[in-house]
Order: C-alpha cells, then sequence, then structure tokens
C-alpha cells in the first residue's frame, strides 16, 4: 500500500521537487506588526499605577515640605539666638568694666577700708550718711556680682541651645534632601510610565481618569451628602475661596507656595494665609492641627483632607466642589469635593 501511494504522489502531473543541490530559496521577513494600542483594561491598570505613585509622591512632597518649614524655624532660631549672645557678650564687658571701675576706685582710695574709716569718723552726721553709702555700696557690688554671673548663665544657655538647633537643622536637611529624592523618583517613575503610550493612549487615559472621578463624586454626591450642607462662608472663608479660584490654571509643582504655581497644601496655605489666617503649611500638619468638623457641617473655605495618610489637600469652595492642585502634569482646577478618598474635614476659621 505504502509502495502504491509513492507511485501515485510520483506520476502526478505538475508536481515539482527542488534539486538538493539548489535549495529553495528562504522566505521573505514578516514587517513587523503594528504595536495595537492598549485596551481600556491594560490602561486602567496603568491609570492606577500612575495614580500610585502621585500619590507616593504627594507623601514625600509632605515631607519635604515639613523638613523644608522645620528648618526655616530653626534658622530663625539660631539668628535669634546669635543675636542674643552678641548682646549678652556686650552686657558682660560693660559689667566689668564697672567692676574694674570700682576696683580701681577702692585702689585709689587708699589701704584702709571703708568700714574702719566710718568707725574713726567723728561727726554723727557723716558717720550715718557714711553708713548708708557704705550699705549701698555693698548691695550696688553684690547686684554687679549677680549680674555678671547670670549674664555668664545666660550666654552658656545660649550657646547650648544654638547648638541644639544646629543639629535639628542639619538633621532636617538631610530629611529634606531624602524626601526630594523619593519625590523626584516617584514622578519620574509615572512620567516614564506614561511616555511609553502612544497620543491616542494618554487621551484616552486621561479620559478614564476623569471617568473614575465622576463615578467617585457621583457615588459620594448619592449618599444625600449635599442636601445636608447649610453652612455659609465667613468673610475670610470667602477671602480664602476667592484667592484659591484666582489661581486656576496655575501649574501643580511640588514644595510650590505660588505665586506662579502650587502644590496642594501650599495653595490650601496661600489661600488662608490671603484671608488673614496662618494655617501650617503640609496637609498632615494642616489635619493635625486644625479644630475638625463633620462633613455634612462644612462651609465654604473648609479644607478637605484625602487619603488615609493626609497626603492631599483640596479647599471647599461649595455646591460640592473643590479648587486643587492636583499632581505634577496638572493645573489648579475644580473637581467633586467626593472624587478622591475623604479623610476628614477640618476648619481654619
Amino acid at each position: 500500500m505504502a509502495l502504491i501511494c509513492a507511485t501515485a504522489v510520483l506520476a502526478a502531473p505538475g508536481t515539482a521537487f527542488a534539486s538538493p543541490a539548489e535549495p529553495a530559496p528562504p522566505a521573505p521577513p514578516r514587517p513587523p506588526a503594528p504595536s495595537a494600542p492598549a485596551g481600556d483594561t491594560a490602561l486602567e491598570q496603568v491609570r492606577k499605577e500612575i495614580d500610585r505613585l502621585y500619590r507616593e509622591a504627594g507623601s514625600a512632597t509632605d515631607a519635604y515640605n515639613a523638613a523644608e518649614e522645620r528648618a526655616e524655624r530653626q534658622s530663625k532660631e539660631i539668628a535669634r539666638l546669635s543675636r542674643a549672645l552678641d548682646s549678652g557678650r556686650k552686657k558682660l564687658e560693660r559689667l566689668k568694666a564697672q567692676a574694674g571701675a570700682a576696683a580701681r576706685a577702692q585702689y585709689r582710695g587708699g589701704s584702709i577700708p571703708d568700714q574702719a574709716r566710718l568707725m574713726l569718723s567723728r561727726s554723727p552726721e557723716r558717720f550715718l550718711d557714711g553708713a548708708g553709702r557704705l550699705r549701698q555700696g555693698q548691695h550696688g557690688a553684690k547686684s554687679l556680682l549677680t549680674e555678671v554671673s547670670r549674664t555668664q548663665d545666660d550666654l552658656k544657655t545660649y550657646a547650648k541651645d544654638a547648638s541644639a538647633q544646629w543639629r535639628k537643622l542639619e538633621a532636617n536637611r538631610r530629611a529634606k534632601a531624602e524626601a526630594r529624592k523619593k519625590v523626584e523618583k516617584k514622578i519620574a517613575a509615572a512620567e516614564k510610565l506614561e511616555s511609553r503610550l502612544e497620543k491616542r493612549e494618554r487621551d484616552r487615559l486621561r479620559r478614564l481618569e476623569e471617568e473614575a472621578a465622576r463615578k467617585q463624586q457621583s457615588a459620594w454626591v448619592s449618599t444625600g451628602i449635599l442636601d445636608d450642607l447649610k453652612g455659609g462662608a465667613t468673610a475670610r472663608g470667602r477671602k480664602a475661596v476667592a484667592f484659591a479660584t484666582a489661581q486656576l490654571g496655575k501649574p501643580y509643582v511640588w514644595g510650590a507656595e505660588g505665586p506662579k504655581s502650587y502644590d496642594c497644601s501650599g495653595l490650601t496655605s496661600q489661600a488662608w494665609a490671603a484671608a488673614g489666617r496662618g494655617i501650617p503649611r503640609t496637609s498632615q500638619e494642616q489635619w493635625k492641627r486644625l479644630p475638625h468638623v463633620d462633613v455634612k457641617n462644612m462651609r465654604p473655605g473648609d479644607l478637605i483632607i484625602y487619603h488615609k495618610d493626609a497626603s492631599h489637600v483640596g479647599l471647599y469652595v461649595g455646591n460640592g466642589t473643590i479648587v486643587h492642585a492636583p499632581r505634577p502634569g496638572r493645573d489648579v482646577t475644580v473637581a467633586g469635593a467626593g472624587s478622591m478618598e475623604i479623610l476628614g474635614v477640618v476648619r481654619p476659621g
């Protein structure tokens, strides 16, 4: 049977075979297939990863800002202590000059002590007058010595405090440098991830971000939270809102406090500074140190703190919206107050 089949194949018309000495030419290489755009599922994973990186960058930015704020306070304290040291040294020199003048005057007065001169006085009036002067002189000498000793102690304390502040300043400079590296690393990783996408994919990614924010805002509004919000803004709150809305369109730059760019807490702290109320520089310190209010009682001008680590903040402007500086690559904008995970609300005013 095998022989019959082989014979039939060999006898079939039109069948050709390459000679063993002449191998068939290789097939031309196929052109590379164009890269297909990432699907929504893949883009959603990219969006979540970029969001995670920027949130970590935001947390590191808060650490950077906190270290910078502490370093600034310590620099001011060191300057104050330096002035106090200089003033104390001049005071000590004056006191020593006074003590030296008193010693020279006593030397020029002869070797008889003041007490002996007093006892040898023949006039009762002169005796009483001399006794009063002697007591005054003794009291003055004692006060002078006490003041010298106190001034020397103050100088030691100032020097010790200045040394401690220098050590803290150096520690915060190191902390600031480390936080800066972390911020730059996270932002670079997020930008690199986004740069790998084609333009149409980046546009779609932005739409996915907006869709995710809208869904979260819609879920927040559907709880009926806005029905309970009846509080009106105070005069200062209106000033803070006016300042924040005037910054719309300015770019986010981490560590920036204006006037050309802002990070999230730089915007809120400057808004309240414009309203005449100084508040902490970072969102984490704003959360720790400002009075907390229930979300259902918030009013325009209040600050909404986001995420479990309090790494983001926006200024509530009413109607369920905030003004905030979102992240690198984005501008100061209006967003839904519930479009991110709310940690709580604080009230500067």
